[in-house]
């Protein structure tokens, strides 16, 4: 059974295509990452999958239920956690998730038992009578997902859970939602742009860019279609190298070359065999090599290939600009 379902679906605003006519399903229990670059369309997609923008054209189910036409069940059965922190820094803790527990309608007989419970798990316990102004940006975000779990949703997304945090407090959140997974055996959506994020969290992902899905898969089975090894060149300038490419495209065990200005990355097998034959073909062309590494490929290899470029970290995208103004006319 699927827990998201989505179909041809698309959402431009004006000229701009900001969603363009993606397909994909996931599976119920799955964690599945949504990765790509601020303005890819990560947020504009999470906000038609959570029912707060309604697409151009196409269809998304959330647990069966049609985001257009149901989404007063939609909402029943999700979380939704922001990536800008909604919590109430003058309120304390526990205070803010009682606020939760009765937007989302939860039975007062089932309110402390929820707080205590979620508190527990995201082990606040210790912090839940002191104001969130006192908290630290990994606090906070522990207290935004807690709000998110009160209800007991079928589905949890996550939209750059970890963004703004540093690499120790992004592994612990990365920690705490893998708790999450195991403790409620929730679905769970991820829209990131950090590879690593990816690559630790989800059980499959799915590379998105300009509007448009590249490839679905586990982050292994991308790595390992990538081949054994990478293989990075800078080259000493940016003059006209397609020769020399071209029969660098001939070695036997090359599967692919990406090309962008003096710099290549091949993928390739028996990497130890390619790059002697890689100096050979440049002195021949008398073409100068101003560095070469091998290494294993990463998700930033499998976005590079898919995409013909790197991932972008860049807030001031389309989609994020969009997203803010959005959510600034539903607050209003």
């Amino acid at each position: 059974m699927y827990s998201i379902e989505t179909r041809s679906l698309t959402k431009s605003f004006g000229d701009v295509l900001a969603v363009n006519d993606i397909s994909f399903s996931v599976k119920q229990g799955e964690i599945f990452g949504f990765l790509g670059p601020n303005g890819a369309g990560k947020s504009t997609t999470m906000m038609i999958l959570t029912s707060l923008l309604k697409p151009t054209s196409g269809h998304a189910l959330i647990s069966g239920f049609d985001v257009t036409s149901n989404p007063k069940q939609v909402r029943e059965n999700i979380g939704y956690v922001q990536q800008e922190s909604t919590v109430d820094e003058y309120l304390t803790g526990r205070e803010n998730l009682l606020l939760q527990a009765k937007l989302n309608h939860i039975p007062k007989n089932e309110i402390n038992k929820r707080i205590d419970e979620v508190l527990e798990l995201i082990e606040l316990v210790d912090k839940q009578d002191q104001a969130v102004v006192t908290y630290s940006g990994g606090m906070r975000k522990r207290l935004d997902i807690a709000g998110g779990l009160l209800h007991h949703p079928k589905v949890l997304f996550l939209d750059e859970p970890t963004v703004g945090l540093d690499i120790q407090t992004r592994r612990k959140i990365w920690e705490y939602i893998k708790k999450i997974h195991t403790e409620f055996e929730m679905t769970i959506f991820v829209s990131t742009h950090y590879m690593e994020e990816a690559d630790q969290l989800c059980d499959r992902v799915g590379i998105i860019d300009n509007g448009k899905i590249q490839i679905i898969d586990s982050p292994e089975n991308m790595k390992n279609a990538m081949g054994n090894e990478v293989i990075s060149i800078v080259l000493d300038s940016e003059k006209n190298h397609d020769s020399f490419v071209s029969e660098i495209k001939k070695i036997e065990f090359v599967k692919k070359i990406n090309q962008d200005g003096s710099k290549l990355t091949l993928f390739a097998s028996n990497g130890t065999e390619v790059i002697p034959k890689i100096f050979q073909i440049s002195s021949e062309f008398g073409i100068k090599i101003q560095s070469i590494s091998l290494t294993q490929p990463t998700l930033d290899d499998v976005f590079i290939s898919y995409t013909g470029h790197e991932i972008r970290d860049d807030d001031s995208g389309f989609d994020r600009k969009r997203e803010h103004a959005k959510m600034k006319r539903l607050r209003a």
